[in-house]
């Protein structure tokens, strides 16, 4: 058992790093499982180990990389804790196989298409249109990017892809 003033102290150095760093480690974790309950879990998870190696007289020099290991450690347990879904249990929650719309995979293929024929256009044009469609840049980015106003990489966005139609309807 340790003294009430230790005790004291972890407690206030865990509230205070839970301050500093809870909601950074809460959206570190949504970003890897891609789910708020379970984040929320696995941050609440980290600070109760946290507290409890404080208690066993453990001795932490830097707070916040201490508890980014343990989170990322939590992570990586609950993915190798992957649950299946049997294919029963989709279909009791509503999944239906014939749900699928053939169009969209015909865009899917489109678009691969697509892409594939950017390299035959002609510089200034490649570039701004793999920037845009292909990288996801904003024509605010892309101006910043190529030192060009945004009227200008909007004028060439559109002509590559008046270009872009052309080779893909060659093919």
């Amino acid at each position: 058992m340790m003294p009430q003033k230790q005790e004291t102290q972890q407690q206030t150095l865990l509230t205070e790093a839970n301050q500093d760093y809870g909601r950074e480690l809460k959206l570190h974790a949504f970003f890897k499982v891609n789910n708020r309950a379970t984040s929320e879990d696995l941050v609440q998870e980290t600070f109760m180990k946290t507290w409890i190696y404080l208690v066993k007289g453990g001795k932490i020099d830097i707070m916040k990389a201490f508890l980014y290991h343990i989170l990322n450690d939590l992570i990586v347990d609950e993915y190798r804790r992957h649950k299946t879904s049997s294919l029963d249990m989709l279909i009791e929650k509503g999944f239906d196989f014939n749900d699928r719309n053939p169009k969209c995979l015909y865009d899917i293929l489109d678009g691969k298409a697509a892409i594939i024929l950017i390299p035959l256009l002609p510089t200034k044009y490649r570039e701004v249109i793999h920037m845009r469609y292909v990288r996801f840049l904003s024509l605010k980015e892309i101006s910043l990017l190529t030192g060009q106003s945004k009227n200008t990489v909007t004028v060439q966005v559109h002509r590559g892809l008046k270009k872009l139609k052309l080779l893909y309807n060659h093919v």
